[in-house]
């Protein structure tokens, strides 16, 4: 089976609309809770109902409830640590699901401008150059991104950015992160 931690929604993370904006809050939140400069992490997610029915003892050591069998719900697996030295685009290229796994999601930190900086970017930057003039540029934002993604093409987006480290600044929203998503939606091909 697979590698797994126990993501049970902490009292801060709010209530969403959808179990898959549920678990993207719950991967925030959980990520949140080791702190920042992490590794990237990547998450299977399961249908909770499932899980239950057709894994009993893994669902008890998940700490699942027994009682909310008819709720839809997605119950996120960490999966093993990413490769060192791998590229993300690389790694995830390499991955192919289970037919019981009905999504996935990935959390990564990254340095983002503001979009008027987008202007002063140096032209002829190779991607190391250019991640060093970012980590650099005085208006540079921390973020954590979080992805998931599920096979019928479903997206939720959560981002945190750490000056602003609280479940209550967190953005959410089905596009904020379209090419994270599209890659995580490739591993499904």
């Amino acid at each position: 089976m697979f590698p797994m931690s126990n993501l049970s929604p902490s009292p801060g993370t709010p209530m969403a609309a959808s179990p898959l904006t549920r678990a993207c809050l719950e991967i925030d939140e959980y990520a949140a809770g080791l702190g920042w400069d992490q590794p990237a992490r990547l998450f299977a997610l399961v249908d909770t109902a499932r899980l239950k029915k057709q894994e009993p003892r893994l669902a008890g050591q998940l700490g699942l409830d027994q009682d909310d069998a008819g709720k839809t719900s997605l119950t996120p697996i960490e999966q093993d640590k990413l490769p060192p030295g791998t590229a993300l685009d690389t790694f995830l290229g390499t991955i192919a699901w289970p037919d019981a796994v009905v999504g996935c999601a990935l959390t990564v930190e990254r340095l983002m401008l503001p979009p008027s900086a987008e202007a002063s970017v140096p032209e002829g930057l190779g991607d190391k150059q250019l991640a060093k003039w970012v980590a650099a540029h005085p208006e540079r934002q921390e973020v954590r991104l979080t992805v998931a993604v599920l096979r019928d093409g479903s997206r939720e987006s959560a981002v945190r950015l750490r000056e602003k480290d609280s479940s209550t600044e967190v953005l959410t929203g089905e596009g904020l992160v379209p090419g994270l998503a599209e890659a995580l939606a490739a591993t499904f091909s």
